[in-house]
């Protein structure tokens, strides 16, 4: 239903203006008591699916990655949809308008986007605010939830780390897990903050104040697919120094090979299928380099139930959906759930 007849109309109108409205339509539906149509036709309920990861029990392993919902509006109603976990933000200390319009371009025969959003979100207190209706751990109804979290557009590098500070210490009661994010390429000079020196001290001092705590939190690190295995191996040598829980890959990237749209030019993160091959390359390198040494969740291109088993098989334990969510719509998630069934059936056998 989602690609015959609802997507070729959302995609007539300016992608921004229309992802708000599906936000709109979403939270309408749901409104009108769908919630329960959405539950019954797209969650996989099986014990075979869940996840024990991070010391959570995560109901199935296809999550929504961060970008989407950034200021946790909607996470309720997402998670109805059949996502075993929910990344919000990412979030910044202070509000922020983000980038000028337009600044989010389909790129249909790739079956991609190009975004330069700019960490537009409000805040990190309004995030909390919506946070605070998720019910606690072990109560019925409950989304887990990542955080993913950044610095501001005016914030130098050098002080960085106290707007990381500051969403770790406001989020820490509200989110599952977090996710450094220092791989956007629409913020000037964030991507700076991944040579291994800055990038280790940032995470060392999450960690410090992660481990000051009386429960701490799974922190997590989220990398940009243009770097180079030299970069990749840093990375593994940073994840065993500062003893963080895992990685993501990927972000988006700033390549442009082989794209044939008329907005491949534009300036911003690509994501969608062009950045398949790349991701899954990442995962890879990084499973197989670390000896699996840490959990990895793997995100870019996945537009299929074919795309997201080659993520698990190159060493993700988890994955999350962005582009592919929005080509393809929620039966996606259906598919990859039943998929993993399937084979995880056959295991038994």
């Amino acid at each position: 239903m989602y690609k015959l007849l609802l997507r070729p109309i959302l995609f007539l109108f300016d992608p921004e203006t229309v992802h708000n409205f599906t936000f709109k339509l979403i939270r309408f539906a749901h409104n009108l008591g769908f919630g329960a149509v959405f539950r019954n036709t797209y969650q996989a309920n099986n014990k075979l699916l869940e996840r024990q990861l991070f010391g959570l029990t995560i109901p199935n392993p296809v999550g929504l990655a961060a970008g989407f919902d950034k200021n946790a509006m909607l996470y309720k109603e997402l998670s109805n949809m059949g996502f075993g976990f929910i990344e919000i933000g990412t979030v910044t200390p202070k509000a922020q308008d983000g980038n000028e319009k337009p600044r989010l371009f389909r790129l249909k025969e790739d079956l991609a986007i190009i975004n330069r959003m700019g960490f537009n979100n409000a805040g990190v207190e309004a995030a909390v605010e919506q946070l605070r209706e998720n019910p606690s751990v072990g109560e019925k109804g409950r989304v887990i939830i990542g955080g993913n979290i950044g610095k501001n557009k005016i914030t130098p590098n050098e002080e960085a780390v106290n707007d990381y500070i500051i969403c770790f210490e406001a989020l820490f009661d509200y989110v599952d897990y977090f996710v450094v994010n220092v791989s956007s390429p629409n913020t000037p000079n964030l991507r700076a903050l991944q040579e291994k020196k800055p990038l280790t001290d940032l995470l060392q001092t999450l960690q410090d104040k992660n481990n000051s705590k009386g429960k701490r939190k799974p922190i997590l690190l989220k990398i940009a697919p243009d770097l180079t295995n030299e970069q990749l191996l840093d990375i593994i040598d940073i994840v065993s120094i500062t003893k963080i829980d895992g990685v993501i890959a990927t972000n988006t990237t700033i390549s442009r090979e082989g794209l044939k749209s008329e907005n491949k030019t534009e300036m911003g993160g690509l994501s969608g299928q062009p950045l398949t091959k790349r991701s899954t390359e990442v995962i890879r390198f990084l499973a197989e380099k670390s000896n699996k040494a840490f959990p990895i969740i793997g995100v870019g291109g996945i537009h299929s139930a074919e795309d997201a088993l080659e993520k698990l098989d190159a060493g993700a334990d988890l994955i999350q959906l962005y582009t592919g969510f929005i080509y393809e719509g929620p039966q996606l998630i259906k598919d990859i759930n039943k998929a993993i069934l399937k084979r995880n059936k056959k295991e038994k056998l």
